[in-house]
């Protein structure tokens, strides 16, 4: 292939939950696009980082980590990475270097034995062990999957990452630029907005409440001198006990939530935000399709 030829594709990261998926793309893309947290299925829906240089695009897909999906709207997350295995032309299955392999590697990589697509193996977070240990674990890998490439990095501090991506774009073939380069991500303001807003609650929340809870942009509009964003959000709960730990004592956790959030929105709009939550009780969300539908976790596409 003439190396002139402007490349470009679509890749697919999958991996169980917390091994870095996220903190992967914001770190490829340059900007905050996906939510981070330590709690298991952060991420819900695909979320897609475009990155683009002079002689290529590469378009990014952040799945839901892979679990054994107790609701719905679990069902909705694992449909959601397994489809992308049919839609892209390159696989990175990113691993956590410092947990070894676990039952739920092995259930993905069951998976990737139905994909005709490369599948590069992504060992993550080697800012958390010894070099000497990397060895090992690459064999047992290595026996499970014939990967294209094995490539170690750490997401967090960005080592390899440079690598990873020459290695990437290797792979891909010629082909068109779908997006403008200035362009990092597909999802509409709303979406990211309600994002944030959802990952301030899994940070300032513990047990069963942030995989409780949604969040509805009500209005998203600017007004005035157009210098002002003025955003209005529900976050819906399952149960009135969950919406007391959202609100806080004297509104003092959702005034938390708010303030946290705005500047990550305000970072994101280069506009000066006012955002106003509101928290609502919808028993059982998680389990009505017509409710999943209206928080954006819409099954039609599957």
């Amino acid at each position: 292939m003439n190396n002139d030829q402007f490349r470009s594709g679509f890749v697919s990261i999958i991996g169980r939950p917390n091994v870095g998926k996220s903190t992967f793309l914001n770190r490829v893309i340059g900007q905050k696009i996906a939510i981070m947290s330590d709690k298991a299925q952060t991420t819900r829906n695909k979320v897609q980082g475009v990155y683009t240089t002079d002689s290529s695009q590469i378009v990014f897909i952040d799945t839901p980590g892979i679990h054994k999906p107790k609701s719905k709207l679990g069902d909705f997350m694992v449909k959601a990475a397994q489809t992308t295995l049919r839609e892209v032309d390159l696989i990175l299955f990113m691993v956590n270097v410092d947990q070894g392999i676990g039952k739920g590697d092995k259930y993905i990589i069951e998976w990737l034995k139905s994909t005709k697509n490369p599948v590069f193996l992504v060992l993550n977070k080697i800012d958390q062990v010894h070099p000497e240990d990397l060895l090992p674990l690459i064999s047992q890998y290595k026996e499970l999957y014939d990967f294209a490439e094995i490539v170690p990095i750490s997401a967090l501090e960005g080592s390899n990452v440079s690598t990873l991506l020459d290695q990437v774009t290797d792979y891909m073939e010629e082909g068109p630029q779908y997006y403008p380069s200035d362009q990092v991500t597909d999802h509409p303001e709303r979406f990211i907005v309600s994002e944030f807003i959802r990952e301030k609650v899994l940070h300032l929340t513990r047990e069963e409440v942030p995989h409780s809870i949604a969040v509805y942009i009500d209005s998203m509009e600017r007004r005035g001198d157009g210098n002002t964003v003025y955003v209005a959000a529900t976050v819906i709960v399952e149960r009135s006990s969950q919406k007391g730990i959202i609100i806080g004592k004297q509104g003092s956790m959702l005034k938390e939530i708010g303030k946290r959030a705005r500047k990550d929105i305000e970072a994101m709009l280069g506009s000066k935000v006012y955002l106003e939550l509101f928290v609502k009780v919808q028993k059982d969300w998680r389990n009505k399709n017509i409710l999943l539908n209206d928080f954006g976790y819409r099954d039609e596409d599957y």
